[in-house]
C-alpha cells in the first residue's frame, strides 16, 4: 500500500511541476525566447502562454522598454593631435527579441565598441575647437552609424548623447586664460563705449544749453530793445503832447551836467554847443523875475555867448 502512495505522491508533483512548466506569464513590455530541443520556436509576447513542459524551454527573456546605458570616458585623438576624453549616453531599444538573442552575443559591447569606433573616426576629422562646439553634428552622425549598424541585431538607436568633452589639463588652462581675456578685451570696450557716449550726451546738453541759454539772451535783448523803444517812444509822445518850451528844456539840460561829470575817471569832457542856447533861455527866464534873479554883475542883463561852438571844460583834480 505504500508503494502506491509513494508513486501518486510523486505523480501529482510531476503534474504540479509540469502545470507550472505550461503556464508562462510574461510581463508587459518584455519577451521570451522559446526553444524546443535547443532550436528556437517562437516567441512569448505579454500575456499568459502555454508552452509544452519539459521540451519547450525559455532561453532568454529580453526587456523591449527604451534603454540608457552610460559608457566610460573613451580616449579620442583630434586631427590638431589632442587627446580628449569623450562621456557618452546611448538610448536604444530591442525592436526584434529573436535577433537580439540570435544575431550578437552581447548587443551591449557591441554597441560600446561600435560607439568608441566610430567616435574615433568622427573625431580624428575635426580639430578641438569644432569639436566643442559641434556636439549636435557629431551626435547626428554618430546616431546615424549606429542605427544603421544595429538594426540587423535588432536594436534601434533612439538617442546619442555627448556628456562630457574634456580636453588636456594645459589645454584646458590656455583656454581659460583666452576667455578671461576675451571678456577683459570686452569689458574694456563696453568701458570705453560707455565713456565715449557719456561724453557725446555730455557734448550734446551743453550744446543746447547754451543754444537755449544763447536763444533766451537774444530773446532777452530784443524784448529789452523793444520796451526801450516803446519807453523812448512814450517819452517823446508825452514831451510833444505837453508841448515843452525853451525854458523847460535848458532846465533840463542843467540838470544833466551834474550826471555827465560824475566818475573819477572823466578828467576831460565836451560841453555841446546847444548849452549856449540852453543857458541863454535860461537866463532870460531869470531876467524877468527882477533884481534877484537877472543881476549876474551886468546890471541885469543878459551876456550873450561869446561863440557858439562846444566848450571844452577839465574837471579839477581832487589831490
Amino acid at each position: 500500500m505504500e508503494p502506491v502512495i509513494i508513486v501518486l505522491i510523486i505523480l501529482v508533483v510531476l503534474v504540479f511541476i509540469a502545470l507550472i512548466k505550461t503556464i508562462q506569464v510574461i510581463p508587459q513590455a518584455s519577451a521570451a525566447i522559446v526553444e524546443r530541443f535547443g532550436r528556437y520556436t517562437r516567441t512569448l509576447n505579454a500575456g499568459l502562454n502555454i508552452v509544452v513542459p519539459f521540451i519547450d524551454t525559455i532561453r532568454n527573456r529580453i526587456d523591449l522598454r527604451e534603454q540608457v546605458v552610460p559608457f566610460p570616458p573613451q580616449p579620442v585623438i583630434t586631427q590638431d593631435n589632442l587627446v580628449v576624453n569623450i562621456d557618452t549616453v546611448i538610448y536604444y531599444q530591442v525592436t526584434d527579441a529573436r535577433a537580439a538573442t540570435y544575431e550578437v552575443a552581447s548587443y551591449i559591447q557591441a554597441i560600446e565598441q561600435l560607439t568608441v569606433t566610430t567616435l574615433r573616426n568622427i573625431i580624428g576629422g575635426m580639430d578641438l575647437e569644432r569639436t566643442l562646439t559641434s556636439r549636435e553634428e557629431i551626435n547626428a552622425a554618430l546616431r546615424g552609424v549606429l542605427d544603421e549598424a544595429t538594426g540587423k541585431w535588432g536594436i534601434r538607436v533612439n538617442r546619442v548623447e555627448l556628456k562630457a568633452i574634456e580636453p588636456p589639463t594645459s589645454i584646458q588652462d590656455s583656454m581659460e586664460k583666452q576667455m578671461r581675456a576675451d571678456r577683459d578685451k570686452r569689458a574694456a570696450i563696453l568701458t570705453a563705449e560707455g565713456t565715449r557716449q557719456a561724453a557725446i550726451l555730455t557734448a550734446e546738453g551743453e550744446k543746447q544749453s547754451q543754444i537755449l541759454r544763447a536763444e533766451g539772451e537774444a530773446k532777452a535783448a530784443a524784448l529789452r530793445a523793444e520796451g526801450e523803444a516803446q519807453a523812448v517812444r512814450t517819452v517823446f509822445e508825452a514831451i510833444h503832447a505837453g508841448d515843452p518850451d525853451q525854458k523847460l528844456l535848458s532846465y533840463q539840460y542843467l540838470q544833466m551836467l551834474p550826471k555827465i561829470a560824475e566818475g573819477d575817471a572823466n578828467k576831460l569832457w565836451i560841453v555841446p554847443s546847444e548849452i549856449g542856447d540852453a543857458l541863454k533861455g535860461l537866463s532870460g527866464a531869470m531876467g524877468n523875475f527882477g533884481p534877484l534873479g537877472g543881476g549876474s554883475g551886468n546890471n541885469g542883463k543878459s551876456v550873450p555867448p561869446q561863440n557858439n561852438g562846444p566848450d571844452r571844460w577839465e574837471k579839477p583834480s581832487i589831490d
